[in-house]
């Protein structure tokens, strides 16, 4: 039996063992590979990250792919963005990498995507469990061929960036599958790399890949700090999403290095659109505005950006957990990568450190992401609830949860995740004491349902 809860909004994700395990994953590969050869497409890339269970699943996912007629190239060890490039540049008609990304070591899972790299929909990732589900399958017998993506991604990546002067940088790839391309490909841009945990090992000894968590990039301040570097980089376990440290050991949120990167673009596209998360700053906004661009606010997560992002024709987006979308002669795909080269860039053209770039930019009082955490049947349920009852106070944005504006003061978040068991809050102010007055009145509505978890 298939546990439904592990085909989420934007990828098929799980505890392994129970709920992913090979033969999971070959039923997922031939629902798959079904929905390309129904979509006349017959050859696909795989890929996959550096986790202990990735190579059995993956053997698992290209059985099934294979068992539907379509053909597979193995890419190997790559990151996810790299699984999306070799997609998109080979012209592929689909591409697939086994990674668990940012989540515990427990955890694994596939990002699957059409031509071109566009991301399945909500639907399609339903659609393959009811394939699954009934057995509902084309057959065939699809060739396995063997290549690697890498001298293609490289000499793309090393065109689009030049530095005006040589930066010292350190790298923390957290034993992630970053570290087998991000120090090469940096020193080849011009950079003096400084490589932190950057040696491959799927069991993650030194701290998880997620640099959202400011927890997991203490090392890397302190190293940044340590060899006079100009910045720190570092990056998830399959490398789409990025954080970034300055020289003097401090680490910017997302929303904000967005905001450097939106500058940038806007100097070259005038009026462009810049498309952002609904947990995004409001000084992202603003500066959007007062440098002449168009703010688009969306929903979280990484393919609905990446989906508005065709469709409005948006050359850049970004959302805070710290993916970064680029299609700015690419492919309109995160890649944390990518986002490093572009912010190395930008601080080796400043001419000062790069602390001073971030002091241009307004600073709001903000909390990080907080979880509550929450069962997976009921976290919709609570959401919308809570959505319509703060709509009734207040003027509230509700394409993703409910962004509360709350007047004079700030605003508030409540979604639930699309990836894990919990809802997600954020709030934002010009002072501690206001986001602590809207905190409590978020809280008093989500205190009526017992089973959630309300963080301190």
């Amino acid at each position: 039996m298939l546990n439904p809860h592990v085909f989420r909004a934007y990828d098929v994700r799980g505890l392994v063992g129970p709920d992913i395990n090979p033969d999971v994953f070959r039923q997922v590969g031939r629902a798959y590979a079904t929905l390309v050869r129904r979509n006349g497409g017959r050859r696909i890339a795989v890929g996959q990250d550096n986790r202990l269970s990735s190579n059995g699943l993956k053997a698992g996912f290209v059985d099934g792919v294979r068992a539907a007629g379509v053909g597979v190239v193995d890419i190997g060890l790559v990151t996810t963005p790299i699984l999306y490039f070799a997609t998109a540049h080979w012209k592929l008609d689909g591409g697939a990498n086994i990674t668990g990304s940012h989540n515990p070591i427990e955890y694994n899972g596939v990002k699957m995507v059409h031509p071109g790299a566009v991301p399945l929909s909500e639907e399609e990732i339903q659609a393959l469990r009811t394939m699954a589900e009934h057995g509902d399958y084309e057959s065939g017998a699809g060739e396995l061929t063997q290549r690697s993506p890498g001298d293609d991604y490289f000499e793309t990546l090393a065109g689009m960036v030049r530095l005006a002067r040589r930066l010292r940088v350190v790298v923390d790839a957290g034993n992630g599958v970053a570290g087998l391309y991000a120090p090469a490909l940096l020193r080849r841009i011009g950079c003096d790399v400084v490589e932190l945990y950057c040696e491959s090992d799927g069991s993650f000894p030194n701290h998880l890949p997620d640099p959202e968590d400011e927890q997991n990039v203490e090392d890397l301040k302190a190293k940044v700090v340590e060899v006079g570097a100009d910045l720190g980089v570092a990056y998830d376990g399959d490398a789409d999403r990025v954080g970034v440290i300055d020289e003097r050991g401090h680490r910017h949120e997302a929303d904000l290095i967005l905001i450097l990167l939106a500058r940038d673009l806007l100097s070259r596209h005038p009026g462009a659109k810049i498309v952002f998360d609904v947990k995004s700053s409001q000084a992202l906004v603003d500066d959007i505005r007062n440098h002449g661009g168009v703010p688009v606010m969306w929903k979280t997560g990484h393919s609905h950006l990446k989906r508005k992002m065709r469709e409005d024709h948006i050359l850049l987006g970004g959302e805070v957990s710290g993916h970064m979308f680029f299609a700015e002669n690419y492919y309109g795909v995160d890649d944390g990568i990518l986002a490093s080269c572009k912010i190395i860039e930008l601080a080796a053209g400043s001419g000062g450190p790069i602390s001073r770039l971030f002091a241009t930019v307004p600073h709001l009082r903000a909390t990080p992401e907080l979880k509550a955490p929450c069962p997976d049947g009921e976290k919709f349920r609570v959401v919308a609830e809570a959505t319509r009852e703060l709509k009734r106070r207040y003027e509230t944005i509700d394409i993703d949860g409910a962004r509360v504006i709350f007047p004079g003061r700030g605003w508030g978040l409540v979604r639930a995740s699309n990836t894990n068991p919990y809802l997600t809050l954020r709030f934002e102010a010009r002072t501690d004491a206001q986001i602590e007055e809207m905190k409590r009145e978020i809280y008093d509505v989500l205190r009526r349902y017992p089973f959630v978890t309300l963080p301190d």
